[in-house]
């Protein structure tokens, strides 16, 4: 039995056991019990993760993928060859209540993701951030470059500031559309989030969010025009940070600017 790849769900499935190998090896596997893979298919990077030591859920939406997990897949692994629980589950990953599958402890991400739904993972990860340590996954080689942008480069923006303002990001090595099946049309990239060690922002958490939203959604201009629908004081915009423009500023620098509208509008109640 053979799963098709599905186009409307963005399947891809790898076909190079080098490349799994290297995936699965990429996270660190210590200071948490599980791990959550997005979309096994037809368990290439599955039967790798089962030789590690964390309890593994192999979560997709494809009935297809869960039935060939569950039957011809399980087949070829005795109990001795998995190392801990394993778990086939038909859910999405976006409106799973992993908290609750995982009774509040902290749980990895993997996965080779689905194109059409990889930047969601990373915002839903984000949101999850204070238990999710550890991720690592295929996307589509731009979105990973973006996600590990820094600061000055044009890929630099939301999903950068976001996702680093949490997490250490590493752009890991590209893969070439030949090693899946069918083949994309375009280079993959593999990434590893780690969590940083102090991931407290020092800042409002929504309040950064917006305003790192507000002010790349206008990204030519200087942070002073993008923040306008702010609605900030003359004191604080003619501070030297809103001469500049957004995939100017560091992380950091979003997060002490976020701190100082914050104060701001408090200050003018």
């Amino acid at each position: 039995m053979q799963v098709k790849a599905k186009k409307h769900l963005g399947q891809h499935f790898l076909k190079d056991l080098n490349i799994a190998q290297q995936i699965a090896d990429s996270l660190s596997y210590s200071g948490y019990k599980h791990l959550v893979e997005i979309g096994p298919g037809m368990g290439v990077l599955t039967q790798f993760l089962l030789a590690k030591p964390v309890n593994l859920v192999a979560m997709d939406v494809d009935r297809e993928s869960i039935t060939y997990l569950n039957t011809n897949f399980r087949a070829q692994f005795s109990k001795a060859e998995i190392n801990q629980d394993f778990e086939v589950v038909n859910a999405d990953f976006l409106n799973d209540h992993l908290i609750k599958r995982f009774q509040s402890e902290e749980f990895a991400v993997i996965g080779n993701f689905p194109y059409n739904i990889s930047t969601q993972i990373v915002f839903k990860t984000i949101e999850l951030h204070a238990y999710i340590p550890e991720f690592a996954g295929m996307f589509q080689k731009e979105v990973a470059q973006r996600i590990c942008a820094n600061p000055g480069s044009k890929t630099y923006g939301i999903t950068s500031v976001l996702t680093q303002a949490f997490y250490d990001t590493e752009y890991l090595f590209t893969v070439k559309p030949h090693v899946f099946n069918p083949p994309p049309k375009v280079d993959s990239g593999v990434l590893r989030l780690v969590r940083k060690a102090n991931y407290q922002l020092e800042c409002d958490q929504k309040l950064l969010f917006k305003v790192v939203k507000t002010a790349f959604n206008q990204r030519r201009k200087t942070i002073r025009n993008s923040l306008k629908t702010l609605q900030l004081s003359a004191d604080l915009t003619s501070k030297p940070i809103f001469n500049k423009r957004p995939e100017q500023l560091s992380v950091s620098e979003f997060i002490e600017l976020t701190k100082k509208i914050d104060e701001d509008a408090v200050s003018n109640q």
